[in-house]
């Protein structure tokens, strides 16, 4: 018999049936802006077919189950045998199928490839984040792979495939492939220059033989991976088959799979290589120059997959919000709410639209747009990702109780937060990435501040901003110690020129008064209670209103 002593009531329905790019106004409208007219239509239909997958009952499951099953290494099979293999629960290659067959990892010839491809992540990654990683990863080899026109030749079609096949097998064999990365080393991290593991000649071109470790492997069941091991003539990059065409295994020992605090559907693995054969990509010494344009293109991942943390975060939060009554209102009606919840909205909005730009950037692919990259991409990855943490640990305080609890997800996202501001470089090289470009490419700075420019005269705070920044970059003496705080005000100066172009007035004004005119607080909820706060908090309520 039911429990009569108590009623439920006043408690948020679930977050779930909803198209998560036709609500996200802010996504949809930068599709828009980005994509020629005549691939618009297509766009839609297939990101409004993605976001309704990721906003289901369904995935919103598999997310879960994911999470809750994570990865088991089997390194021997019964009979003794070193197999190597991990085996990931069904809901992870599931969600990885669907995004693969999406097109999530193909990009680089598909025309508006990079907005499409980036929109499509930041919806597809809200229903979980873990299977991100293989994505980026295959979809970021394509560079590297190109500065040898045979291997591009070879390898492209099957990263660029809309097939998943889960298995090891020779890629010859297989309809679609995935790639991983190993750069990281016990006693180097970040300095991939100081990395021992050792590349030996073979006598066949291009052949050689690895043998040493790699202390963080990325999505280990990949069929290949680009990887830097030292060369007679320094460090150079590998193309590494797990499977040898011939069908059988390369040496490629799975020590064990990382102990994570978050990102428990993904695999990240410690191996050991030990006369594992290799084909050299680009010339030898040169590994750090042929694998930077898939370090740049991670990175651009990371800023995309922070924005769909966020996104996912503040749509909870208003969601919550908007159906929670206290104190004899509706939550979300409450002037303090409201301000944290449109301060919330801000920070997210402000993610996405620069995450869709350097897509764009992309897309373009003229020198002037590459070099703005060169700076804009630091500068994003530095501050997008640091401010993921902070936005979901607020937007989960919104949720109260009921958000720190694992049913309601927002624990997840919590633990997933941190990830992208340390992989494919931390806060610190970031930082001296950008006074690198800043140094040695004038062309960098100036296609910096050409896109800053093009919003001068608009807002008095942004403008003042500019300001500050132009001086900050007068005196580049004695910079290193102050470069955290020079390249977060770049990033601010460039979302708020962003912002400006093409974001509502409330937004643009918002963001403007309390990250460029300092009237805001060090929390989220200080914006000045004059500013039209109800406006940004329903542009970013997670409904559908038509097409944008």
């Amino acid at each position: 018999m039911a429990p009569s002593t108590h009623t439920v009531s006043n408690q948020a329905p679930p977050l779930v049936g909803y198209d998560v790019f036709a609500a996200d106004l802010a996504l949809s409208e930068a599709v828009r802006r980005h994509l020629p007219s005549e691939l618009l239509a297509a766009a839609r239909a297939e990101l409004g077919e993605l976001g309704r997958a990721a906003g289901s009952a369904q995935a919103q499951a598999w997310g879960a189950q994911a999470n809750e099953n994570p990865p088991v290494l089997r390194s021997h099979d019964r009979y003794g045998h070193r197999i190597d293999e991990v085996e990931f629960h069904p809901s992870w290659h599931r969600l990885l199928g669907h995004a693969v067959g999406a097109g999530l990892t193909g990009a680089w010839s598909r025309p508006g490839g990079h907005v499409r491809r980036a929109a499509g992540f930041l919806v597809w990654t809200q229903a979980e984040a873990g299977h991100g990683c293989p994505l980026s990863m295959t979809h970021a080899a394509v560079p590297a792979l190109r500065t040898d026109p045979a291997l591009a030749a070879e390898w492209e079609p099957l990263l660029t495939s809309t097939v998943y096949e889960q298995g090891l097998r020779p890629a010859a064999r297989k309809a679609g492939v995935l790639f991983g990365m190993g750069m990281t080393e016990k006693q180097g991290g970040t300095d991939v220059r100081s990395n021992t593991t050792r590349a030996e000649p073979l006598s066949a071109d291009d052949a050689y033989l690895l043998t040493g470790h790699k202390w963080f492997c990325s999505a280990p069941m990949s069929d290949a991976f680009l990887v830097l091991a030292q060369a007679p003539d320094g460090p150079t990059c590998f193309l590494l088959p797990r499977v040898l065409p011939d069908g059988t295994r390369n040496p490629f020992a799975i020590q064990r799979l990382k102990d994570k605090l978050g990102n428990r559907s993904n695999a990240s693995a410690e191996v050991e290589f030990d006369g594992t054969w290799a084909r050299r990509v680009g010339g030898e010494g040169r590994g750090v120059r042929t694998i930077i344009e898939m370090v740049a293109a991670t990175r651009v991942d990371c800023v995309t997959g922070s924005a769909a943390l966020m996104r996912q975060a503040v749509a909870q939060a208003i969601h919550h919000c908007t159906y929670r009554s206290v104190f004899g209102g509706v939550l979300v009606e409450k002037p303090l709410m409201r301000n944290v919840l449109a301060d919330l909205a801000l920070e997210s909005e402000a993610a996405t639209v620069l995450a869709m730009r350097l897509a764009a950037a992309y897309d373009a692919d003229t020198e002037s747009e590459r070099a703005f990259l060169r700076i804009a991409v630091p500068a994003a990855k530095y501050w997008v990702t640091k401010r993921c943490a902070p936005v979901v640990a607020e937007a989960l305080e919104c949720l109260g109780g009921n958000g720190y609890v694992e049913e309601s997800g927002m624990p997840r996202l919590l633990r997933e937060a941190p990830l992208n501001s340390i992989w494919e470089g931390s806060g610190n090289v970031q930082a001296l990435d950008v006074l690198r470009a800043l140094r040695r490419e004038p062309s960098a700075l100036d296609a910096f501040l050409r896109e800053v420019g093009r919003a001068r005269g608009a807002d008095h705070r942004l403008d003042g901003a500019i300001r500050g920044m132009l001086t900050e970059l007068a005196d580049l003496e004695g910079i290193e110690a102050r470069a955290r705080r020079l390249v977060e005000r770049m990033a601010l100066v460039l979302q708020g020129a962003l912002l400006v172009r093409w974001a509502p007035p409330e937004v643009a004004d918002a963001f403007c008064a309390s990250r460029l005119g300092g009237d805001g607080g060090a929390a989220f909820g200080t914006l000045p209670h004059s500013l039209d706060l109800a406006a940004v908090v329903e542009r970013a309520r997670p409904v559908e209103r038509g097409t944008p």
